[in-house]
């Protein structure tokens, strides 16, 4: 007795509806490719935005070996290319310039620099900073270790860029956020903006 082999049909919805969901991904792809990423702050260290992308495989081993987890991933306000990539997220600590993110890196996405530190940002004050407004705080120049944050003789500060590397330690330091959160504030009186075209890595 012969055994009757079945074949699988597909219908035209389902044709349909796989056809759609493959544009789809099509369009998802050339949507990333083509949206203005916004500037972002790496850690230590990336040479070229484009080249780092490329290499990046999101594996998180820079995030989990991070050891004041100033690592964080990237979001979804953060662009469909950058979703998962390693972004430095201050709130939660300042780089040491360890090495151990670039050491693990597989892909070589993270590459290792000549001295003790390497330029991953600049720090600039904001309006919501305590000490501009009456030299009551100085925690930014308490905690910078590469002396970036100047005082005055009103202890208002100021910063030098040419010493500013980016750690962020003066971020996760400040206290603006702490006491003017019930203002709905999400600035912190000092910030660091990634490096600008032209500035050196």
């Amino acid at each position: 007795m012969s055994k009757k082999i079945l074949t699988p049909t597909v219908t035209r919805r389902e044709l349909v509806l796989s056809a759609a969901a493959v544009l789809s991904l099509f369009a998802i792809g050339a949507a990333a490719k083509a949206e203005k990423a916004p500037a972002l702050i790496r850690p230590p260290k990336v040479t070229d935005e484009e080249d780092f992308l490329a290499r990046c495989i999101k594996c998180g081993r820079c995030i989990s070996v991070c050891p004041t987890n100033v690592i964080s991933a990237a979001e979804w306000t953060d662009g469909l290319r950058n979703l998962r990539t390693p972004v430095m997220d201050y709130r939660r600590g300042g780089c040491e310039f360890c090495d151990k993110c670039i050491d693990v890196c597989p892909t070589g996405a993270l590459q290792h620099y000549d001295g003790e530190t390497t330029n991953i940002g600049k720090a600039v004050l904001t309006n919501v900073c305590i000490a501009l407004r009456t030299g009551g705080c100085t925690k930014c120049h308490d905690v910078c270790e590469y002396d970036a944050v100047i005082l005055d003789e009103q202890k208002r500060p100021s910063i030098d860029p040419e010493k500013c590397n980016g750690c962020g330690k003066c971020v996760n330091a400040c206290p603006a956020l702490v006491f003017q959160s019930f203002g709905s504030a999400k600035v912190r009186g000092i910030q660091i903006r990634p490096l600008e075209e032209g500035e050196k890595r």
